[in-house]
């Protein structure tokens, strides 16, 4: 199983509209989800590895993808 995880902020729609996605077909416990305006060090995570801050971001085994519609359209693909 891949480790999956989600970069975001609560304000970000973007984010949102992940996050919306996510619960709406019950997969929330397949991801760790890291607020990167509550957790600082989950924040340094996403630059070092990343290259910039912004979200939302999923890390598929510690490889970055961005773009809400990118992301839902890997989740619809993988874990549906």
């Amino acid at each position: 199983m891949k480790e999956l995880v989600l970069y975001y902020f609560p304000q970000c729609p973007y984010c949102k509209k992940v996050l919306n996605f996510i619960e709406k077909n019950k997969l929330t416990s397949r991801f760790i989800l890291k607020n990167i305006r509550q957790d600082a060090q989950a924040r340094e995570e996403l630059i070092s590895v990343g290259g910039k801050e912004q979200v939302p971001c999923l890390f598929i085994d510690g490889e970055p993808l961005y773009e809400s519609a990118d992301i839902i359209k890997w989740i619809e693909k993988e874990l549906l």
